[in-house]
């Protein structure tokens, strides 16, 4: 068995224009002194990153990586979320999604389809100039506004669909298995990609690819009522990735699932700091150590009701205490007898 490495930090949720979370060098040693020994670092954001250059530049990635070795950490993992969520958009959500992609590129749904597959491509370069071997993102969607069948899906509807995500993300499935690094999707609601389903039907329509793999959140199937520990029993041969992320559901007499288009607070389901929410964590970090997963434990903050520094600051001790540090030996073996072939043989009766 391999011990799960951490704990680490995502750091999307928590770069913003003033200290210690303005630039990569402070917000660095911000997570370093409260524990973290790993960022996750969002490819979008140029507080801390320009994709393109990591993707052509070894100096530039050396500089990167200097930063962060500086401050006592490693980068565990580059992040494509909202890039990812723009290679495949329905029209519905076009200006919805318009805010994850360039100004320039407002309006043109075709070069902002363009621009995503563009820096995914950066990313499977950037990931192996870091030595990395997996990355994190979202698939995006094109059938998520049928995800409840009214009006009645016409025949053949979900199967163009998967197909036609799966011709979106095959020559960036080949440029990340060029360069040696899986790509982790993030079953999420929103994406096509949003339970095991839905996962097979893409690992499926890309004819298995080998660089399709998962990123598992616990948080997101709380809120669904998927069984989250059975998926790592079905699932955990492609989870190379984890996001550590709590969350609640309380269905009421007047809201369930769906939420009623509330606000997170007053949702049944919502997410919330490490330790307040429902996940079994214990669960979840002994499965993850009986399947050998090797990959980093990454704290994902959201929650509607604690200051995110708080969650930081709890979250870094809470990943750490969780994690186990896996046996060498049986816990019998001061019982053994030992054996050879002839005594084996002698106590079968052959």
């Amino acid at each position: 068995m391999k011990n799960i490495k951490g704990p680490a930090i995502f750091l999307a949720q928590f770069l913003g224009d003033e200290a210690p979370f303005n630039n990569l060098e402070n917000i660095c040693k911000w997570a370093a002194d409260l524990g973290f020994k790993g960022v996750q670092i969002p490819t979008w954001d140029s507080r801390v990153i320009d994709l393109q250059k990591a993707a052509e530049s070894s100096a530039y990635v050396d500089e990167i990586k200097g930063t962060v070795s500086a401050a006592g950490l490693e980068i565990t993992e580059l992040s494509t979320h909202l890039q990812g969520q723009l290679v495949a958009v329905h029209p519905a959500y076009n200006e919805l999604f318009d805010g994850f992609a360039p100004k320039e590129l407002h309006g043109n749904a075709k070069a902002r389809t363009e621009w995503a597959i563009q820096q995914l491509k950066y990313a499977a370069k950037a990931s192996r100039n870091f030595g990395l071997d997996a990355h994190a993102t979202f698939s995006g969607a094109l059938l998520w506004h049928t995800v409840y069948p009214w009006p009645q899906r016409t025949a053949g509807l979900v199967e163009t669909g998967f197909k036609e995500l799966a011709n979106r993300w095959l020559p960036i499935l080949n440029e990340f298995e060029d360069n040696g690094v899986d790509v982790c999707y993030e079953i999420h609601p929103g994406e096509d990609l949003h339970d095991g389903i839905s996962f097979e039907r893409f690992l499926k329509a890309t004819n298995n690819h080998s660089r399709v793999k998962l990123l598992y959140d616990p948080s997101h199937y709380i809120l669904q009522q998927l069984d989250y520990l059975a998926h790592i029993d079905i699932y955990h041969e492609y989870i190379k990735m984890f996001h550590v992320k709590d969350a609640e559901f309380n269905p009421t007499g007047r809201a369930g699932v769906y939420g009623g288009y509330q606000d997170w607070i007053d949702r049944p389901g919502r997410f919330r700091s490490l330790g307040d929410g429902q996940v079994d964590f214990k669960s979840i970090f002994s499965k993850l150590a009986q399947y050998n997963y090797e990959g980093w434990a990454v704290l994902e903050w959201e929650c509607c009701i604690k200051h995110p520094e708080d969650g930081a600051k709890e979250g870094a001790k809470f990943i750490e205490d969780h994690i186990i540090r896996v046996t060498e030996k049986a816990f019998d073996d001061f019982a053994g007898t030992g054996s050879n072939e002839e005594l084996n043989r002698k106590i079968l009766g052959i």
